[in-house]
């Protein structure tokens, strides 16, 4: 893109990016509902928005607002200060019919000037079930969305296994969860879309790189999965629902078999051990017998509440928990399992903000649970004893140079040292690195153009600037 399309496009999403920054620092505190204890740390749960239906999705997005889908149809942004829900759009083909309808979505990582939201939803087509991955254009001046543009259409759908989550890589690829759609022999069907990971570019384009060339398939085997992330290491994992027995996390890995319907959970099983050897198995990390009917999954890696740094946090729909599931440092370990969060019924989304609070869906009028009066919900996790205590001072003198950039930025610093930290618009690190002196060079190769922040903390206070790589 050229600098001043880029310029002009950044001038008129600015206020996106930066309009919840006061709704952050300015939060108040909701009446408790519960506490419970992760360690020596008190979480307080309470409630942000009630009165919602079957909360599919939950998002933080770059404007600090949260991104919310609902089964029904209905995209909006919720305020995470007040509360209050911002609709987006409802869709107006969505078929909600038991487990289908509004499922996943995901926001583009330069969202300011690559405004996509990309959702997965269930259809019908000349009285058929289908799921299609649609994008759509979010006008910030209009808070709307617009110019649909279906990316993969025409999947095989019922009532029942449709997948879908969503998530988008940090090689700027798409990942797209699909069920089986109760036909289990698909999943091991390599021309069928069902019981699979798929891997798009964000256009809706193969990848020259996908494990079979020309092939949008990433992995196969799968049965319904329903959460599905990426950790800032690169590695990716994905949680799935089991028939009567195997609830299962996996760790992805791009051309593996994940075994449904010859293998579930383990390998151990003689008929298994010898389909898995075969066909390139890989193995789930935990499995649950009985199930939990598993479904969002997000990652805890913020000081607000030690006890869960570096894990997995699961919701379960059928055991009606939120589950901690700590990672060795390989990742490839989970030893054990923690249950919190019993109280709410059936939890479905969850997601983490950069405050460190957690931000968990609840699922109880989806008709299979017994809904409150004021369900569904968000409800917030927080330890606000930490949240109350950590807000830094600002850092005044901090200069980004030159702006916009291209292959290096400086960062001018009042004093050192200093951690200065790049991030997207979506709030993921692109660089980090230790400033010891008054100035450090920010090498930006590899760096896609947008607009990300740079953020400078030194003992002495914490400060945010834009910055647009060209």
């Amino acid at each position: 893109m050229h600098p001043k399309p880029l310029r002009a496009l950044k001038k008129a999403l600015l206020p996106l990016l930066l309009g919840g920054a006061a709704a952050l620092t300015a939060q108040a505190q909701a009446p408790a509902l519960s506490t419970f204890a992760v360690g020596p740390t008190t979480v307080t749960v309470s409630a942000l928005t009630p009165n919602l239906d079957t909360v599919w999705e939950l998002l933080w997005g770059p404007d600090n607002f949260l991104w919310m889908t609902e089964r029904y149809g209905r995209i909006s942004r919720v305020n995470p200060a007040t509360g209050a829900v911002l609709p987006v759009l409802t869709l107006p083909d969505v078929t909600e019919n038991n487990e289908s309808g509004l499922l996943g979505m995901v926001l583009h990582p330069n969202f300011a000037t690559s405004p996509y939201v990309y959702v997965v939803y269930n259809y019908t087509d000349a009285g058929v079930l289908k799921e299609k991955l649609v994008r759509y254009t979010y006008v910030a001046a209009t808070n709307s969305l617009t110019a649909p543009l279906v990316l993969l259409g025409n999947i095989v759908a019922t009532t029942n296994h449709s997948g879908s989550r969503l998530c988008i890589l940090a090689d700027r690829t798409l990942l797209m969860t699909t069920g089986d759609a109760l036909q289990a022999s698909e999943s091991q069907n390599r021309a069928s879309l069902n019981g699979k990971i798929l891997r798009l570019n964000l256009d809706g384009t193969i990848p020259a790189n996908n494990p079979t060339p020309g092939s949008r398939l990433y992995t196969l085997g799968h049965r319904n999965p329903q959460g599905l992330l990426q950790l800032p290491n690169g590695r990716i994992y994905s949680s799935e629902h089991g028939p009567s027995t195997n609830d299962e996390v996996n760790r992805i890995e791009p051309g593996r078999n994940y075994g449904w319907p010859n293998v579930e959970g383990y390998c151990d099983l003689p008929n298994e051990q010898v389909f898995c050897a075969a066909n390139n198995v890989r193995e789930p990390l935990t499995a649950w017998t009985p199930t939990i009917a598993p479904a969002g999954l997000t990652y805890y890696d913020h000081p607000a509440i030690p006890g869960w740094r570096g894990s997995l946090l699961l919701t379960a729909l059928g055991a009606r928990k939120l589950v901690q599931l700590p990672l060795d440092a390989t990742g490839n370990t989970i030893a054990t399992r923690t249950d919190f969060l019993a109280t709410y019924g059936r939890l479905r989304s969850v997601c983490v903000s950069p405050q460190g609070r957690v931000y968990v869906g609840t699922s109880n009028r989806d008709g299979r649970g017994t809904p409150a009066a004021t369900d569904d919900r968000i409800l917030v996790l927080e330890n606000r004893a930490f949240v109350s205590a950590t807000r830094p001072a600002a850092l005044a003198g901090v200069e980004v140079w030159p702006n916009p950039a291209r292959k290096t930025v400086q960062v001018r610093l009042p004093a050192g040292p200093a951690t200065v930290v790049l991030r997207d618009a979506l709030g993921r690190v692109v660089r980090s690195l230790s400033a010891v002196s008054q100035a450090v060079e920010l090498p930006l190769d590899g760096v896609l153009p947008g607009v990300y922040t740079v953020q400078v903390a030194a003992a002495s206070g914490t400060a945010t600037r834009q910055l647009v790589v060209e």
